[in-house]
């Protein structure tokens, strides 16, 4: 089932700081990619775990303010109605990438497509800034949020065994590029 035509997509103001941790919903943890790195290509496989669990990130505290008005990055926020149902954060990278930093969705809202329109959204911002791709980071254990990734054109591009080193729930970093048209794209 596709999303209603409703959503509206608009860049967060100060109004909407009340809204920007709403759509910071559990998720479920089911299993988990185990990577592997040959001849210059990753190579993923899943492991699915005997129980599923439930987790959820914690709400961010960050100032706000910078990402209003900024050149540099945004929240764009769904909203269906007057209720916030979905966001993406997004950076300018030194990369030349457009960074997401946190993509979200109210767990009700879910798997109706507002997740690929607001990968949408962020990819035109990208565009727009005129950077080569979009990419962005999950834990090897959040096998739904890679399997997102995957099904709508990011590639494994690395993976970091040390970025998480103070948290014993998280093993591996994994980080996942979609590069645009170009002869890096390939």
């Amino acid at each position: 089932m596709e999303m209603r035509e409703e959503i509206k997509f608009i860049p967060m103001t100060r109004d909407h700081i009340k809204d920007v941790n709403a759509t910071n919903d559990s998720f479920p943890i089911f299993g988990k990619i185990v990577p592997s790195f040959q001849d210059g290509k990753w190579y993923i496989e899943e492991l699915l775990f005997k129980e599923t669990r439930e987790t959820r990130f914690p709400d961010d505290q960050l100032d706000w303010e910078n990402y209003m008005n900024s050149e540099d990055k945004v929240i764009l926020l769904a909203f269906l109605d007057d209720q916030c149902i979905g966001q993406i954060r997004i950076i300018r990278d030194f990369t030349r990438f457009g960074y997401i930093e946190n993509i979200a969705v109210k767990k009700n809202f879910r798997k109706q497509g507002l997740g690929q329109q607001l990968l949408a959204e962020a990819e035109d911002w990208a565009k727009q800034k005129q950077l080569i791709g979009l990419s962005l980071e999950t834990q090897d254990d959040n096998l739904g949020a890679c399997r997102f990734y995957i099904k709508h054109g990011f590639k494994l591009g690395g993976v970091d065994i040390y970025r998480h080193l103070f948290n014993d729930n998280i093993d591996k970093a994994l980080f996942w590029y979609k590069p645009f048209d170009g002869p890096w794209s390939k």
